[in-house]
């Protein structure tokens, strides 16, 4: 599907980030994820979906490739174009990241895409917004792999990696001398959070929940020094953490949790699964987010 992400003419671009879905079999569980999905994607008819990793489980799919097509047929269903980062569970069972990905790229309204050869990871690139009125890039939206695992003699998680940060850098650098020296409005997003998140909740008012320890990467492999730099990201929202959901400030980068959206795997007693809307406003550096929670019922800041 080609890439033709524009504003509305009200001058407004609505995404919904789901997260950690973590869709098995078609179980019970699964379905209640889809109807939650459902109700989401028709309660304000976004024009995208950001799928930010563990969309499926896939060490306990007998099918991971069916999974796949499951876990997205809501936004099928309504032609709604869509894009996914991986986390560290899509991959463990039969299928590798650029099988899945390939599955992806078969299915309707895909973005997603591999990224350039040779950078570390499968699924780094970029969609472009488009401006309501013409062809210019007006906004951008940043997808990367941030890995699953790290190296046994490190433990934990995995980080985006220098190559990775230095396309990033380059491609920032590229878009704001296209755009007459100004920074592009950008959002970033990944599965695994980076250390800063622990900084913001620590030190700074935060917005939400943090229910159990930010699962960030044991090394700090400065991709947020890298935002800094950059200076066109205004967001960040990740996954992985799935009783997590708040967002803070740090440096002028608001650093946000998606809300886990998927039934099948681990949870709270009480804490709803639920889907976090972003709202970007055309020739703003600026945006609002919210979440839609499972029982619809209403608006959660």
């Amino acid at each position: 599907m080609p890439n033709t992400l524009r504003f509305r003419p009200d001058h407004t671009f609505t995404l919904v980030q789901f997260t950690d879905l973590h869709w098995k079999n078609g179980e019970p569980d699964d379905l209640k994820t889809r109807a939650l999905m459902e109700r989401v994607l028709e309660s304000e008819k976004p024009d995208l979906v950001m799928l930010t990793g563990d969309v499926i489980e896939g060490g306990s799919c007998a099918d991971p490739a069916n999974s796949w097509r499951e876990a997205v047929q809501p936004m099928v269903a309504r032609k709604i174009p869509w894009a996914a980062v991986f986390g560290n569970h899509d991959d463990e069972g039969a299928l590798s990241r650029r099988e899945l990905l390939a599955v992806q790229q078969s299915l309707p309204g895909c973005l997603s895409e591999s990224g350039p050869v040779g950078l570390s990871g499968v699924g780094n690139y970029i969609l472009d917004i488009r401006a309501s009125a013409d062809e210019q890039t007006a906004a951008r939206l940043y997808c990367l792999d941030s890995q699953s695992y790290a190296e046994p003699k490190t433990g934990g998680y995995g980080w985006i990696q220098p190559d990775q940060i230095a396309w990033y850098l380059e491609q920032a650098q590229t878009a704001r001398a296209a755009n007459s020296g100004q920074p592009l409005p950008a959002l970033a997003f990944f599965h695994i959070p980076f250390p800063e998140y622990n900084d913001v909740w620590d030190k700074h008012a935060c917005q939400g929940h943090k229910q159990e320890d930010v699962c960030c990467p044991q090394f700090n492999s400065g991709f947020f020094a890298a935002l800094r730099e950059g200076g066109d990201v205004l967001g960040t929202f990740v996954g992985h953490d799935h009783v997590n959901d708040f967002v803070g400030e740090l440096d002028g980068i608001r650093l946000c949790y998606g809300r886990a959206s998927g039934f099948n795997t681990y949870g709270l007693t009480g804490f709803e699964r639920g889907a976090r809307f972003i709202q970007l406003y055309e020739g703003r550096r600026e945006f609002k987010t919210w979440l839609r929670l499972e029982k619809d019922d209403g608006v959660k800041g």
